[in-house]
This record gives C-alpha cells, structure tokens and sequence, in this order.
C-alpha cells in the first residue's frame, strides 16, 4: 500500500512488500543510548533472526496491567514475509527508549479476515494505544472502529493513505504514499526511454499494492491494468509468470516489481531469458539479492519506504502523548524532533522522516549504485 535518502527492505505498500528469506547482516552497527526501561514485544531479541521470530503477545498475551504502558503493532504480514523483521526491530528499540511494551500481532497466514479478528481482540484489550496497517479499508473499517469506539490512540502505517488514517480517527499516518513512489519512479524509466512496462504484483490481496503499478503507468503514459500481473507469491510461480509475459511481449521495456517476493524470482526469470542489461527494472524495497543486482546493474534502483520508521515513529508518537498527556500534534511533533533518544536512532541509521502538520512520510527514496554501500549494513535489520 515516499523523498528520503533511501535504503532498503524488503516493501510492502503500502503495506508492504515481503521477501523469502534475508539473512541477518554480520557488520557492526552503531547502537544508539537507550532507556533501559522497556520491555519490548519482541521479547528482547533482534527480529532479524528470522521471519518468525517470536513476539510477545503475537498468539496472544493478556490485558495490560492497570498502570502499564503497553502498545500492540498489527500488521497484514504473513510469517513468512521478513521485510517487517525491521519494524519488529524498529518497536523494540522504541519500547526500550520511552519505557513502554509493545506486542507484534499479524496474521500467520496473511488472511485479512484474520487481521481483522486481531484487531477486534486488541480492542477488547486494554491497550494504551493501538497501531495498525490499513491493508484493504473495507475489510478493516468496521474492526478499527471497535478501536475508536473505546478511545483507544490509533496510529496507522504502512498501507492505506492519510485520508483513509483521517477517515478512521488515527492520530497520524506513517508510511510511504504509494501512488507517489510509483509514479516517481516511473518517471525515472521514461526519462531512461521506457515506454511499455510489467509490474510484478506479488500481493493482489491487498488493494494499495496497485496504486504503486498506477502510479508508475501514468507516468510513462500506459494502462496500469494491461501492465500488471497477479503472480502471487510463490517462487516457482512469480518466475514461470514472468518469463511467460516476456515471452510473449518481447518488446516489454521495463519491470517493476513490488518487493523482494516478486523481485527475487523476476531476476531469475531475465537472466534465464538473456535479458540482464536489456530491460529497465525497478522494485520496492531492499534485499540482498536485490543489492546484488544493483551493484551489477540488473536493477537500476530500489525505492526504499524506510520501515524502521512506521515502526518507531509511532510508538514514540503513543508514547509522547501519554506522557505528556496531551493529544496537540504541533507538541507531539516538537517532543518527537527534539528528543534525544529519537536524534540518536535516525542518525545512526541514516534515516530521515518527512514531518507534515499532521502525518509522517517515511519514504520514497531511491537506492542505487552511488549509495547502496551505504545503506545497505542496515539492510533488514534497521534499513
């Protein structure tokens, strides 16, 4: 369901994107001082680990303790998409800065009917704030409202836009406006010469997934719905897909695929048909396939949504709000940009939001081949 220094992942849309399976990275990285006083959900371990890694409270947990501080972060992600290791990461490092738990829910699966129930389950708790990726605004409407129906603070993330986040009662929306990224990066293929493309939809379940493939044909002046393709997530298929598609319309200028789900086997898919240096491809997110192909320029860029912030941003948005006991975004905002805690993670990491009057942008940003080398040490782990 995004204009930054970018890096990597893995994206969803708006929700993101996923990818199979991205080892953990081995470089050293820069821990920034933390409070020591939280408890995060992800049970004190790096996320990164692997796509199912254990969170606390992710098969349910209890009602919070009266007085506790405790948040839950509902996302739309399968277990097996690993591009959200990063928000689980990015919650666990905000939990130990402002002194708060918070859980990670999601759907195993990645069925939205049971998105939707771990929504209403986090409702019914008595949680002190509740954030939440809007993956189809139909199907999640009526849950959420059970959210602000108990004047529980609501964050949104990731997928949906700022009008759907308003339209629910969120506080704020972090994330990256999908149909944005998606034309901007379509107009850096036009610029290249494309005037026909695939995109490599890997995740059709969720409606923003399409904005980014719209956006990208509007800018190079094609119909979205003839250049896109519902590949599903499985490898073998994504691949077999693809090089049908190109098979049969070889005068296919460019690709864009939506995440390392789909972009993994998409390169498979053209280097198998001769075609490395022929095509003009883009995708969403970071991985360390997708690094290798930028390095040897089988993708000409990444475009990065900066997910440790739609994890840490709005915890310490929760978090700041409580303490200070105010709900006054301008406070908030202020509070948010002059904390110490919050300076010393953004620098560290080399990441920097868009703050608006009232929502945050964590993305676009491009990652190419004049700064992959450095963006990616983070990759998975804080970028």
């Amino acid at each position: 369901m995004k204009t930054l220094l970018g890096l990597l992942a893995c994206i969803c849309v708006a929700g993101s994107a996923g990818c199979d399976s991205r080892p953990e990275q081995k470089q050293a990285t820069p821990q920034p001082p933390t409070a020591g006083s939280g408890v995060a959900g992800s049970g004190g371990q790096q996320a990164s680990g692997g796509a199912g890694a254990k969170t606390e409270g992710q098969t349910g947990s209890a009602p919070a303790a009266a007085g506790e501080t405790r948040y839950v972060l509902v996302s739309h992600a399968p277990d097996s998409d690993s591009w959200w290791n990063t928000i689980k990461n990015a919650i666990k490092h905000a939990g130990e800065d402002f002194g708060v738990t918070v859980d990670y829910r999601n759907p195993s699966g990645g069925d939205l009917a049971d998105m939707a129930r771990l929504i209403e389950a986090a409702a019914a708790r008595s949680y002190s704030g509740v954030i939440t990726s809007i993956a189809d605004f139909d199907v999640l409407k009526k849950p959420i409202g059970q959210v602000g129906a108990k004047k529980i603070p609501l964050v949104t993330i990731n997928s949906g836009t700022t009008a759907q986040s308003e339209q629910l009662g969120a506080v704020m929306h972090v994330g990256q406006p999908e149909y944005d990224a998606g034309k901007a990066a379509g107009e850096r293929a036009k610029a290249a010469g494309a005037k026909s493309f695939l995109c490599v939809n890997h995740y059709a379940t969720n409606p923003a997934s399409f904005e980014r493939c719209k956006g990208f044909a509007d800018a190079i002046g094609v119909d979205y719905k003839a250049s896109t393709l519902d590949s599903g997530d499985d490898p073998t298929t994504v691949e077999s897909k693809v090089s049908a598609h190109l098979r049969k319309n070889p005068s296919t200028a460019a690709v864009l695929t939506l995440g390392p789900n789909s972009a993994h086997p998409t390169l498979k898919a053209i280097n198998k048909l001769g075609l490395k240096g022929k095509l003009f491809m883009a995708t969403f997110d970071l991985s360390p396939e997708i690094s290798a192909g930028i390095k040897d320029g089988t993708v000409a860029f990444a475009i990065d949504q900066q997910p440790y912030l739609q994890g840490y941003i709005p915890v310490a948005v929760l978090a700041i709000m409580k303490q200070e006991n105010t709900q006054d975004l301008a406070k908030v905002m202020a509070a948010l940009q002059a904390s110490p805690k919050v300076k010393a993670r953004l620098e560290a990491y080399g990441l920097a939001p868009v703050y608006g009057a009232r929502h945050i942008s964590s993305g676009p940003g491009f990652v190419t081949k004049d700064n992959i080398a450095t963006v990616e040490k983070f990759a998975g782990q804080y970028r």
